[in-house]
């Protein structure tokens, strides 16, 4: 390791100011921090500091998100071995299916491994085309702004994949992702600075301009011909029943976008988030408590011809991207609120807002992402009314 840290101080002159590199220096400043920690040391009067760096904090989300992204390998592959099974092919179609037989694998929903590895096949192209993506945008705008290379784009690009369904074009996830990092974050100012979340951003725009292939019943499990809708769905369409159990949908053994599925591999991820005091349970209890109150109101209202009058709280908890939604998305540091009162006002409107969607709208099922964009859209509004109500206290005080 010494020789490599000779070697990079060694080429640093080439990318500093004057450098025949100058302008890729922010490539060769974030290889040096990703491999070393920084040099830099604050050699003047003493500066407020916190052990949580952005750096460190973008990794914590990402092993938050490990669980949720080992259910989305297992609970893709189990879908897709399910399906399989039942129409009787003996293996999965293309590229995958060679793989899987030269591999040694077959269509088994009942072995871990078939379904791990198959799942893998799904998830790991759309993860690396996000990656990539994501990767470029963020590089060509350091580039172009002379700013370090922010790592914010490491947790985007594993959040988008973890939203999407698991047969998802591949050019239709380079277009959502490139939308939600230029349209969502960079157009603002970049890291820090954007006011809806981009993984959301690329989601919404892939579900408007696309909704036949990003919504529906078929983009479900990973097999063409092979239709199956949510459970959510299932509760919305009166024709249909509901195939699955709670505590399946707890599990993750259902249908869904890969990631959002698992409602335990989440609460782990979200555990994991309050513990380091990366996310906040204020706003994570918020959502919670004001989707249930918001429910038990609808189910005491009742309807003879919307069948989602009568889901329950517990339901609504562990299907769709509520779950997912609440401790990965609404706590975004950057685009939620972070004054104490903000957090619990926005907190409501997002639980609210995401049952009146689902219950009100039964022809749009989900919510919980448009309902997340709009509280993103009012969290300013709402940090700035406390802020003013701190201000005039302190003010009045001080003349006191």
């Amino acid at each position: 390791m010494k020789f490599l840290r000779k070697f990079l101080d060694k080429q640093e002159k080439h990318f500093t100011r004057g450098g025949k590199l100058e302008k890729l220096f922010p490539i060769f400043e974030m290889t040096d921090t990703i491999l070393y920690t920084s040099g830099k040391v604050t050699k003047e009067a003493t500066h407020v500091r916190d052990v949580l760096d952005l750096k460190r904090m973008m990794i914590m989300v990402v092993i938050a998100l490990v669980p949720a992204v080992l259910m989305a390998f297992y609970n893709t592959g189990y879908q897709a071995n399910l399906a399989l099974s039942s129409t009787g092919l003996a293996m999965a179609e293309g590229w995958r299916g060679s793989l899987m037989s030269a591999l040694g694998f077959g269509v088994n929903p009942e072995n871990f491994f078939d379904n791990f590895l198959l799942g893998g096949l799904y998830f790991l192209p759309v993860y690396g085309l996000t990656l990539m993506v994501g990767g470029f945008w963020e590089v060509l705008f350091a580039v172009i702004r002379k700013h370090e290379i922010a790592e914010g784009f490491l947790v985007t690009s594993l959040l988008f994949p973890l939203i999407l369904p698991p047969n998802i074009p591949l050019w239709q996830v380079a277009v959502g992702a490139s939308f939600g990092i230029v349209f969502g974050k960079e157009l603002f100012g970049g890291v820090g600075m954007n006011i809806f979340n981009p993984a959301l951003m690329g989601r919404a725009f892939l579900f408007f301009a696309y909704p036949a292939q990003i919504s529906g019943d078929k983009v479900w499990v990973a097999v063409d011909g092979v239709s199956q809708a949510t459970p959510l769905a299932q509760f919305s369409d009166t024709a249909l029943d509901v195939t699955s159990s709670w505590m399946d949908s707890f599990l993750g053994l259902i249908p869904g976008s890969m990631g959002e599925t698992s409602t335990l591999a989440i609460l782990i991820g979200a555990l994991i988030l309050i513990i380091t005091g990366i996310g906040s349970l204020r706003v994570m209890l918020t959502i919670t408590l004001s989707m249930a109150l918001t429910v038990l109101f609808f189910n005491w209202v009742g309807s003879d011809t919307n069948s989602m009058f009568a889901v329950t709280p517990a339901w609504h908890f562990v299907t769709g991207g509520f779950a997912f939604g609440m401790v990965f998305m609404a706590t975004d540091p950057v685009s939620s609120a972070f004054t104490k009162g903000g957090q619990i006002i926005y907190g409501i409107t997002i639980g609210v807002l995401v049952v009146l969607i689902r219950v009100v709208n039964p022809a749009y099922p989900e919510g919980m992402m448009l309902a997340i964009l709009f509280g993103n859209m009012f969290a300013p509004y709402y940090d700035r009314i406390y802020l003013n109500k701190n201000i005039k206290r302190r003010a009045a005080r001080n003349v006191s």
